[in-house]
């Protein structure tokens, strides 16, 4: 495990969002980009405004953060991205807790275990850990 991490919701800066209190449905009525490298258009966050009586409209699927973050910027999307792994992307943007729970994740290392003994790759996962651990 490097570090625990936890949805948070973006926008450009003036986007209606970041204006007054972010509520569900808010939240919920405007056009979203969907991170996804699957090509999935459905997920915890959709999970969580069902039971809320709430469904999103998903514009775009994107494979990437930073390509989702861009759109964003740019546009009158909402995108909900990993807080601490966007930190630097989201430079200049709103961002806002989600207006509802979903669980925080853990973002972990995974190597093969023949790996295990090889110096430079250990090496290589010290500083990991030392740049995760900041």
């Amino acid at each position: 495990a490097l570090f625990r991490d936890r949805f948070i919701g973006v926008v450009r800066l003036g986007h209606p969002l970041s204006q007054g209190e972010v509520t569900p449905a808010r939240y919920a009525a405007g056009g979203h980009i969907y991170v996804s490298r699957r090509g999935l258009d459905k997920g915890p966050i959709d999970e969580a405004l069902k039971s809320l009586g709430l469904a999103r409209e998903v514009v775009t699927i994107v494979a990437g953060f930073s390509t989702a973050l861009a759109l964003a910027r740019a546009t009158e999307l909402i995108v909900s991205v990993p807080e601490r792994h966007t930190a630097s992307l989201r430079a200049g943007m709103y961002s806002f807790p989600l207006p509802f729970t979903l669980p925080t994740f853990t973002v972990a290392m995974l190597w093969h275990p023949r790996m295990d003994a090889d110096p430079a790759h250990r090496w290589l996962r010290g500083c990991l850990r030392e740049v995760c651990a900041q």
